[in-house]
């Protein structure tokens, strides 16, 4: 018999095997293929969410007390980890926050808060230009700060920083514009300029306003027009009408600008050059804007969209929705909890995690089928604390091609257990590329 076989058994009881190859064919459905890659992202950016045990909450988070189905659905129908979104150990800013999270290691490409807030509010830095992020705050006649944020002011910056704009200080221009709420931006332009200079900003209350110092030889100009500027505008803003009429009604007067944050521009390869996707980007603070425009996203304006407490939450989650159709990637940042942590207010906060749960709920039901969902926060803000911590966040993600871990808790310590764990911020789009089948392959 020349028919390869096999015998198999003893011998009493054989049984033959026919093993001679066997071609076997099969087809590729294209439509099939295409109904199980994700195909868009929408990227929800929770500001400062994630939280510690809370004591008048039985040492629960707030996110561990709140009502969120809506979150809950994700990571239960998803995948759930932790992430450090700098670096074990390290406390991130908002701005080198969201440059990891989209990619871009922050320690090669950061130079300062400053250009981030500058493009936020509409400015564009030339080579040369040094920006800070500046507070509106309210200090006494000894220059000790009384409120860092001028009483959360609202209205009225507008008046007040064109009055200390345009002005020439040893031959250098200052512009200064309002941006949310209490900040605003203010941007040095003129010849022997360095950004090497420490913070006005004593970054407390009841203390003193700092000067600024030179850092290194080539900052002494850049630190000279900084307090020379930060005294003109104390003298100019305590005459101002709209401080005048805020200290009659007994409110906070903004009458000192605080800078920090001192940078200037540096060229970053676009986003979508860099991935790929085309992305747009939805906010109300003038810094994740400025992240925004300047790493190439289509920056999306949205009526209601305040930054603050009373930001309207659905009309972001409508915007996101409808350029999802025309984009890649939206991301929309949520400033909201943030504010909560840093006001220490724990109720509070519990009940913006709600109400941006009862506006998922709705998003969830209006997802495309072949987008990706992922929610996350650029760092945590504990109300213990009142400000950022080193804290790991946690993440969900949801959509074709995620695996599915067990999870079904969207919070710090269940999330702890899901498959993401152990990712860093920059490490997300590289997964969310080979999820979407866009990651090119390493080697043969």
């Amino acid at each position: 018999m020349n028919d390869p076989v096999a015998f198999f058994g003893n011998d009493d009881d054989r049984t033959i095997y026919d093993i001679r190859p066997v071609v076997i064919l099969y087809w590729q459905c294209d439509s099939i293929v295409v109904m199980m890659k994700a195909e868009k992202l929408l990227m929800l950016i929770l500001d400062g969410m994630p939280d510690r045990p809370v004591p008048e909450i039985g040492m629960k988070t707030p996110l561990q007390a709140a009502r969120k189905p809506g979150f809950d659905r994700i990571v239960t129908e998803g995948a759930g980890g932790i992430m450090d979104v700098i670096g074990t150990g390290i406390v991130p800013g908002s701005d080198t926050a969201h440059l990891a999270l989209f990619g871009y290691d922050p320690f090669r490409c950061y130079s300062g808060r400053g250009p981030f807030e500058a493009a936020g509010v509409g400015i564009e830095c030339a080579p040369g230009d040094v920006a800070f992020r500046c507070n509106f705050a309210t200090v006494d006649d000894k220059m000790k700060v009384i409120d860092r944020r001028a009483g959360r002011i609202k209205e009225g910056t507008s008046e007040l920083a064109k009055s200390i704009s345009g002005m020439k200080i040893d031959g250098i221009e200052v512009i200064f514009r309002e941006a949310t709420e209490h900040r605003a931006v203010l941007v040095l332009r003129g010849k022997g300029l360095d950004p090497r200079v420490s913070d006005v900003d004593p970054h407390e209350e009841n203390s003193r306003i700092l000067t600024s110092k030179p850092l290194s030889p080539e900052a002494v100009v850049t630190a000279d027009v900084v307090n020379k500027f930060v005294q003109e505008a104390y003298r100019t803003l305590m005459k101002n009408p709209v401080n005048l009429e805020r200290a009659s009604k007994g409110l906070p007067v903004a009458n000192m600008v605080l800078p920090r944050g001192a940078g200037t521009l540096r060229e970053l390869q676009g986003f979508r050059e860099r991935f790929g996707l085309k992305p747009a980007g939805i906010a109300g603070v003038s810094l994740i804007k400025g992240v925004f425009r300047i790493l190439g996203f289509d920056t999306i304006d949205v009526k209601g969209a305040t930054g603050g407490l009373d930001t309207d939450i659905d009309a972001k989650m409508h915007a996101a929705l409808k350029n999802l159709t025309t984009h890649d990637l939206v991301a929309v940042n949520i400033k909201a909890p943030d504010i909560a942590g840093h006001d220490g207010n724990c109720a509070q906060k519990i009940e913006i995690i709600e109400r941006i749960d009862a506006s998922l709920q709705t998003v969830l039901k209006e997802l495309p089928e072949e987008a990706l969902i992922a929610v996350l926060s650029d760092h945590s803000t504990p109300v213990s604390l009142r400000n950022h911590s080193a804290d790991p966040v946690c993440i969900a993600i949801r959509g074709k091609g995620v695996r599915i871990d067990g999870v079904n808790s969207f919070d710090e310590v269940s999330c702890s257990q899901g498959v993401l764990r152990g990712m860093r911020g920059k490490d997300l789009i590289g997964y969310i590329l080979g999820i979407m089948g866009r990651a090119e392959k390493f080697g043969a």
